[in-house]
């Protein structure tokens, strides 16, 4: 669930997204829990970070995957219309555009017990993809026969010549993606769950683990389907976004939901054999992350399920005054769910206003003159955002549900609204599309904020609204511009937004503060700044995880190989494979305090490719591929200038790869040590990690962590060339935490990288022969 429009970034404001609590739908609905073959998990839409003109579209199914899951390993379904539907015109009923697979199943080699042996495959799955352009009236084949990928199973079923497939996993993924007749880029298989979220603190009545929180779906796969499909095929008038008005262009707007069905009649027959007839049902579908897993109650679950958007309107009631508000509000249950305690809802919003359920909200200026020309006046959308008395979240919740948000008064950012929550403000989001239905709404016109831009944020339109808000790069203005993550949800949804955290902020009254209509401990006129303690504890309030157990792809198909079996997702075997690596990281692996030799180097990133650093202060600090460098002399002695060296890594001739970390020299000299190695986000002093016996000849080593008492820590082991080759996590460290780490067969240099939320710390280890 979402609902779009805020702040967050540490100051102001909005985010407008819709309500209720946590996690994707995983196991929504009572009757499709007992079905995770058609279980929908997550849709995803997004614009392409690397095609302007192209957007992703992503449908997840089956939950919990256990990479372990042998001897029968999870699949798509024979029997299951799995299809993705969209909306772009508002005046058609029902989808205009669908996608619809089909698989279906063979046994090469059914004499063994094995999935995989001898290169051959069993229940090898191929599918079907059928386009309609005409609502589902007719369908045209664009993919006859795509491949799925097997599943993960280990090295020796997948990688080894002998008995196995004698592939890479990565190049059989390679193999699956499959390019349509008609233009699209098409995957369906396993991936790693993309989704994260405390399922057990936020499912045990709201008991956030703020930043200390266990994710629930960690190192669990999925089934996935991922189509990057050109704008021009889904805009309503097959137009390019090179066409559109303005990146707020309304005729851009399209909403995306999917869903699967099966035929209503199984028969079970004698000999194991199963038949399947009738027409084709709908048992589950997802548009808005959360929908039927935290609004819709228990008792409707599966009636939602096996509707569809157009015949939406008779659960209204359930967005204007959301269950889960009433632990956010101490007149009720607030005060028994401390884990929600940073979030309350307003109760006199500019001396007036409460918007606690059954309260008015801002009825009591229904047919007010000052209404008029918003979307709130009689003559626009009054009688649905204002239908009574007893409905306080009409205003904010239900349209972005049911209707999108237009770029119209009062869903302006406050930037320039000069107290007035109804005034003109500055522009910031526009996917209206009022179909009066679920859908996951997205402007194709708004540019994708690049993944590794310095203000790419996981808290999409929140992060975006802070940052329009109280940046002065787009705060003196109210016209309109592009500010980064503004194409984040709830405009669309991409792969690292964490729309937990937001979704509980917005359930928190944040899209009423985006619109001005601040917290309870802001008085007009006498408080100086509307970012109060109140809003600063929703801004800074978090629901325990923030990200992915893993890393994302930088290109098609974005979600990263699912998680082998060999390897579980709660324990691990030996390490003869590698992961793919993280993001490129520069690093100092060598300083020398006497002569002042330094030496770069990275961590993650494509091994394959070539590094070239560059840092001012450095003799010869121009851009080159030699690590070997000398910090200048003056600077280096000069006890008064900069202590920090700013070292920059790149692919070569790849300008817009760049990273950087900082480091600082004179640190390392301060402690007598020759070697310094900070993994570049000034970590603080507090957090340390040394290797017990370094350099060392045996298999494994203890390190001793100091400084994250209390917090999650996350330690990464990589080679020499940057592949991340092992990982732990420790959920609640103590104030001297040791744990042995076992390192790769070879012996050389080994980068073990230690994480908390805020602090990094990597540390050279050096295996002897």
């Amino acid at each position: 669930m979402k609902r779009i429009i805020y702040l967050v970034g540490l100051l102001a404001s909005i985010c407008l997204a819709p309500i209720e609590t946590y996690a994707s739908s995983h196991r929504e609905a009572p009757l499709i829990s007992t079905d995770p073959l058609a279980d929908n998990t997550d849709v995803y839409a997004f614009k392409s970070p690397v095609n302007k003109e192209n957007i992703v579209l992503i449908a997840n199914y089956i939950p919990f995957e256990h990479p372990a899951g042998g001897p029968n390993w999870y699949s798509f379904g024979e029997n299951v219309r799995y299809e993705i539907h969209v909306d772009n015109n508002a005046q058609t009923k029902g989808e205009d555009i669908v996608y619809r697979f089909t698989f279906r199943k063979i046994n090469e080699d059914p004499s063994t017990f094995f999935l995989i042996r001898l290169g051959k495959e069993n229940l090898k799955t191929t599918y079907k993809c059928e386009r309609s352009m005409d609502g589902g009236r007719s369908f045209t084949t664009i993919v006859e026969n795509g491949t799925v990928p097997p599943p993960h199973i280990g090295p020796r079923s997948i990688d080894n010549k002998t008995v196995g497939l004698g592939s890479s996993y990565d190049k059989l993924v390679e193999k699956s993606i499959m390019t349509a007749s008609t233009g699209e880029k098409i995957f369906a298989g396993p991936v790693d769950d993309p989704f994260f979220v405390d399922l057990g603190g936020i499912f045990d009545l709201g008991n956030v683990r703020k930043s200390a929180g266990r994710d629930g779906v960690a190192k669990f796969n999925c089934h996935s389907i991922v189509i990057e499909v050109p704008v021009a095929t889904l805009q309503k008038n097959h137009k390019a976004v090179a066409d559109a008005a303005n990146i707020l262009d309304g005729d851009y707007v399209i909403g995306v939901y999917a869903s699967a069905s099966r035929q209503k009649i199984k028969t079970l027959y004698g000999g194991g054999d199963v038949g399947y007839d009738g027409e084709w049902v709908q048992v589950s579908r997802l548009g808005m992350p959360l929908t039927n897993e935290a609004i819709i109650p228990i008792g409707m679950k599966d009636k939602w399920n096996a509707l569809t958007p157009d015949k939406d309107l008779q659960f209204a009631k359930y967005f204007t005054n959301p269950e889960l508000a009433l632990y956010l509000d101490d007149s009720q249950f607030g005060k028994a769910v401390p884990g929600l305690a940073d979030l309350r809802i307003q109760t006199k919003s500019l001396g007036s206003f409460d918007f606690r359920n059954g309260k008015p909200g801002l009825f009591g200026l229904k047919g007010n003159a000052a209404l008029d020309g918003t979307a709130l006046s009689e003559a626009a959308f009054g009688s649905i955002l204002l239908p009574d008395a007893a409905s306080p979240r009409a205003v904010d919740i239900l349209p972005i549900f049911y209707t999108g948000v237009p770029n119209i008064r009062p869903y302006q950012l406050a930037t320039g609204k000069n107290g007035d929550p109804l005034a003109e403000g500055k522009p910031f989001i526009n996917n209206f599309l009022p179909t009066l239905g679920d859908w996951l709404r997205l402007n194709m016109a708004v540019p994708a904020t690049p993944r590794n831009d310095a203000k790419f944020s996981s808290l999409g339109l929140v992060q975006a609204a802070a940052l329009g808000l109280t940046d002065p790069a787009y705060n003196t203005t109210k016209t309109l511009q592009w500010i980064p993550n503004m194409d984040g949800f709830p405009n669309g949804r991409r792969l690292e937004d964490d729309v937990t955290t937001i979704e509980l902020q917005a359930v928190g009254g944040v899209v009423l503060a985006a619109i001005g209509l601040w917290y309870d401990d802001y008085i007009p006129k006498v408080t100086a700044s509307p970012v109060t303690p109140n809003l600063l504890s929703v801004l800074t309030f978090n629901a325990g995880v923030t990200k992915n157990d893993t890393t994302l792809k930088s290109v098609f198909p974005y979600e990263q190989n699912p998680w082998p079996g060999f390897r579980g997702n709660s324990y691990q075997g030996d390490v003869v494979e590698t992961q793919q690596p993280g993001p490129l990281v520069a690093v100092v692996l060598n300083y020398d305090c006497m002569t002042g030799a330094i030496t770069f180097g990275r961590t993650g990133g494509d091994p394959g490719k070539t590094i070239e650093y560059s840092a001012a202060g450095v003799v010869n600090g121009i851009w080159g591929t030699s690590t070997m460098r000398m910090i200048e002399t003056e600077l280096r002695k000069d006890n008064n200038s900069r202590s920090v060296l700013v070292v920059k890594a790149r692919y070569l001739g790849e300008p817009a790869s760049e990273v950087s970390t900082d480091f600082e020299f004179r640190k390392p000299c301060q402690s007598n040590m020759r070697i310094g190695l900070s993994a570049g986000e000034n970590a603080p002093e507090s957090l340390s990690a040394v290797v017990m016996g370094n350099p060392t000849n045996n298999e494994q080593v203890v390190i001793e962590i100091r400084g994250a008492e209390g917090k999650k820590v996350q330690l990464d082991l990589a080679n020499n060339k940057g592949q991340v080759i092992g990982q732990q996590v420790i959920y609640n460290a103590s104030a001297s935490e040791r744990r042995s780490i076992k390192l790769g067969q070879a012996s050389g240099i080994y980068y073990l990288r230690v994480s908390t939320v805020n602090s990094k710390y990597t540390v050279k280890v050096l295996r002897l022969q």
